[in-house]
């Protein structure tokens, strides 16, 4: 192993033994070290830096030239202590300029839709596993890869609780469920053990194949649900998507909270718990991403100071 490459090798075991969990980071680190050696280099340059971060072209998104220069600005500055020769590109040279994606809040009559167009998949159990999915994504507000890591042993059914193990930011919870998803999931359960006895996995949720469910498959199928129920695109930036329940969850919350005079402000680290984020601030995202949620805490704010609206 080169020394670049076993650079590379160290510096991914520091920071995972801190607790990052650096998803495609080998990859992209690997590649880059290629790239050093290619050139001729013996350490990190920001001009290599920023050439490598744009191997991929300028049709390539901004924000995607931006991550793959700030992998590299993580791993020059662990070099730079031990090799001050080594130089830390700044971000500057390729920011990211990344843009959220508009939530898609979905309606009533939209998760029915999505539903009934779940219950039209083949075969059965694939039908109710979908819509199993959908039905919990509503009503818990979960992540869609924690409901896909979610075995059965993370049910407790006495009490009506999901655990989520390890899930972003390296956060276990607990999901108390309301009675009525409690006994949805049984009934979901009861069929699985029927039309699949012997699953390949331990996983609450599986495949037609007894396997667990694989992120890219669930998002062609929600895609391809989402057509079927006659759900369209808003906008090049607002599209129908998993993640679009789970928006709806916290901004229905955060509007029942403030339709019904709660301090929002003061109940707000209790959504934050229930939904794994890693400080209310990541919650309160949600309020400036819904107008109306926006013109309740206008305002509610305008009352308090005495201001009519």
């Amino acid at each position: 192993m080169s020394a670049l490459h076993q650079a590379v090798a160290d510096y991914l075991g520091v920071r995972r033994a801190l607790g990052s969990k650096l998803g495609g980071y080998d990859r992209l680190l690997a590649d880059f070290a290629a790239y050093l050696e290619a050139a001729g280099a013996t350490t990190v340059t920001s001009e290599l830096a920023v050439a490598w971060a744009r191997l991929p072209g300028d049709d390539a998104h901004p924000a995607y030239l931006g991550r793959r220069l700030c992998v590299v600005r993580g791993f020059a500055r662990h070099l730079q202590a031990f090799d001050p020769a080594t130089e830390v590109p700044p971000a500057e040279l390729l920011p990211m300029r990344e843009c959220r994606v508009v939530p898609y809040l979905y309606s009533e009559a939209d998760i029915a839709a999505l539903m009934d167009a779940a219950r039209l998949l083949t075969p059965a159990l694939r039908a109710a596993t979908y819509e199993t999915l959908i039905g919990l994504l509503t009503v818990t507000g979960m992540r869609i890869g924690e409901a896909i890591r979610l075995d059965l042993g993370d049910v407790d059914w006495d009490e009506g609780l999901l655990t989520i193990r390890d899930s972003k930011f390296d956060k276990s919870r607990e999901v108390p469920l309301h009675p009525t998803t409690t006994d949805a999931l049984a009934a979901y359960a009861r069929l699985r053990d029927k039309l699949c006895p012997r699953p390949k996995d331990a996983s609450l949720l599986v495949s037609a194949a007894g396997t667990r469910l694989v992120y890219v498959t669930v998002r062609h199928t929600f895609s391809r649900l989402a057509r079927r129920a006659g759900l369209e695109a808003r906008s090049q930036r607002c599209r129908p998507r998993p993640h679009g329940l789970r928006h709806t969850f916290a901004s229905t919350v955060l509007l029942e909270w403030y339709r019904a005079g709660i301090d929002v402000q003061a109940h707000l680290p209790l959504l934050s718990t229930y939904l794994g984020h890693a400080n209310p601030s990541s919650t309160y995202w949600y309020l400036s991403a819904v107008p109306e949620l926006l013109a309740l805490a206008a305002e509610r704010r305008e009352r308090t100071l005495g201001v009519r609206p």
